[in-house]
């Protein structure tokens, strides 16, 4: 990456954090470009050229949520540990991630009506790559005896809502940092899912 690209990235990470803050505070239909540019202390101008539209950036901020999740269930998986191991490592770093993104996905619930239709697709197929990816890890862990589940795709389905719901509890100005949330939330999804440590595996010879 050149540092003209890493200039880029910058600009544009800028602008979404700008536009998230404002699409958070005032609605998505009540901001408008020149609400960006000023809180960026930049020109319209400026906005067009990282994004071409309003539109564009509802979109990326709408996916923003999901992405960071899904790296995060990625990155465990690519660790190549046993099913319930990952889905150790994986929840913790899937609660940061969502209250890192929290406002994005608190957009994204509210203003997805507003989302272009080849956008709403796109978001769609996110999602459901995101769900199946946790599906998959549990199925593994059903099959293999290191998860105590019936019903996958449920318990996945399951998983990302308790998680997402903290998008609107969960307080910054709170007792409890992130991490202690995390931490918190996390012993409360594997405790339902009755995660079964490789250690303690019996396999009759």
């Amino acid at each position: 990456m050149t540092i003209g690209d890493e200039v880029a990235a910058l600009k544009r990470e800028r602008t979404l954090a700008a536009a998230t803050e404002l699409f958070y505070e005032k609605g998505y239909t009540n901001t408008t470009l020149d609400d960006v540019a000023e809180r960026l202390g930049v020109t319209k101008p400026f906005i067009y050229k990282n994004f071409g539209s309003k539109h564009m950036l509802l979109a990326e901020i709408c996916a923003s949520g999901v992405q960071a999740a899904q790296a995060e269930i990625d990155a465990a998986i690519a660790l190549g540990k046993g099913p319930g191991e990952t889905l150790s490592v994986f929840v913790p770093r899937y609660v940061e991630a969502i209250i890192t993104t929290r406002k994005a996905i608190a957009i994204n619930i509210r203003e997805e009506k507003n989302l272009l239709p080849a956008d709403a697709v796109t978001l769609a197929r996110l999602r459901h790559k995101f769900v199946a990816s946790v599906e998959d890890v549990l199925r593994r862990g059903r099959d293999n005896g290191e998860i105590e589940v019936t019903d996958p795709r449920i318990s996945a389905f399951a998983i990302v809502g308790a998680v997402s719901w903290l998008t609107f509890w969960y307080n910054p100005e709170g007792p409890l940092a992130a991490t202690e949330v995390a931490e918190r939330m996390s012993a409360v999804v594997l405790n339902l899912l009755e995660t079964v440590q490789p250690d303690t595996l019996q396999i009759d010879a």
